[in-house]
């Protein structure tokens, strides 16, 4: 007999394919999530958890999860799981990579955009009654077209944001762990270099130890105070309260973030200002995409239970 444990809701044509295909599915059909020992209460009997990123997995936790023979995570990242721990417990680790790429790309974009061209302010004045008249100088913005974009990993979705670079004329810069071959143009440059130079940086690096608040007061600091901050990476990549601080000082023009590093709370100094864009982790959330993140991670799940490879194991 297999049976997978849903964690939290997801889209009902993946629970379908899943009571479809194993024997029993326990569905947790909230938004609420479950926490750490309602995760091991609930797992007892089970052979796979469909998972979100509020459902931690540190190494204690997998010690306890006897017969989980498969994590499916829906999301593309994967820092709420020790992968290695899991690993070595003989336990398989899947994420939804490639799906969410253009997506999350057009929303980084979403978010440039609308902070270059003051949308959100622009919302609100209209919306409060503020406009009587048209003015020059009223809510003016940044240009985009013929700037200069620099990007902090230029993975799938990094090189996604660069490919739409191109419709704008810009020059395009990026920082990794290596130089990577590509057809866009993009310029391998060194972090500082990237940050002194680019009019807009936008993050695109998995969280991990070396990753963690790359974006600190430092790097702030070396930015041009007409620069525009995006990240719809994962939120302890910045530091939120430099960037906070940043802002108010205006070291630096505006930030778009989708993303922050004790969500969903948000740092409320950022929540003060007017100088950024806001959004609730959003970036990958259109209607198809979300559909295809549920429909890959049931996919996973049952690949595993199948004692097939999983179709998008991760690894380490």
């Amino acid at each position: 007999m297999t049976s997978v444990l849903v964690t939290k809701r997801i889209w009902p044509d993946a629970i379908d394919l899943l009571r479809r295909s194993v024997d029993e599915v326990e569905y947790v059909e909230t938004d609420d999530g479950i926490g750490a020992e309602e995760l091991l209460t609930r797992s007892r009997g089970k052979q796979a958890i469909v998972s979100q990123l509020t459902d931690k997995f540190t190494a204690a936790v997998l010690d306890q999860l006897a017969g989980i023979r498969i994590i499916s995570n829906v999301a593309v990242g994967f820092d709420n799981i020790d992968v290695p721990a899991a690993v070595a417990r003989g336990i398989l680790v899947t994420n939804t990579p490639d799906v969410l790429t253009d997506t999350t790309a057009d929303f980084a974009w979403t978010l440039l955009m609308a902070a270059a061209r003051r949308v959100v302010e622009g919302h609100a004045y209209v919306h409060s009654g503020q406009w009587r008249k048209w003015a020059v100088d009223l809510l003016v913005g940044q240009d985009i077209h013929h700037r200069t974009l620099g990007i902090f990993g230029l993975g799938r979705i990094g090189q996604a944001v660069a490919r739409r670079a191109r419709g704008f004329s810009m020059r395009v810069l990026y920082h990794d762990v290596q130089e990577i071959d590509n057809d866009l143009g993009a310029e391998f440059v060194d972090k500082e270099t990237l940050l002194r130079e680019s009019d807009f940086v936008s993050v695109h690096v998995p969280l991990s130890d070396a990753t963690r608040k790359l974006i600190g007061e430092p790097e702030l600091r070396l930015m041009k105070p007409t620069a525009i901050l995006v990240n719809t990476s994962r939120g302890p990549v910045v530091d939120e309260a430099a960037v906070a601080r940043a802002l108010r000082e205006r070291w630096i023009a505006y930030a778009g973030l989708d993303v922050f590093e004790r969500e969903p709370q948000v740092h409320p100094d950022l929540l003060a200002l007017e100088n950024v864009v806001l959004a609730p982790h959003i970036a990958s959330a259109s209607i198809e995409t979300r559909r295809k993140m549920s429909m890959m991670a049931a996919e996973n799940a049952i690949a595993g239970l199948q004692g097939r490879r999983p179709p998008n194991l991760v690894q380490v």
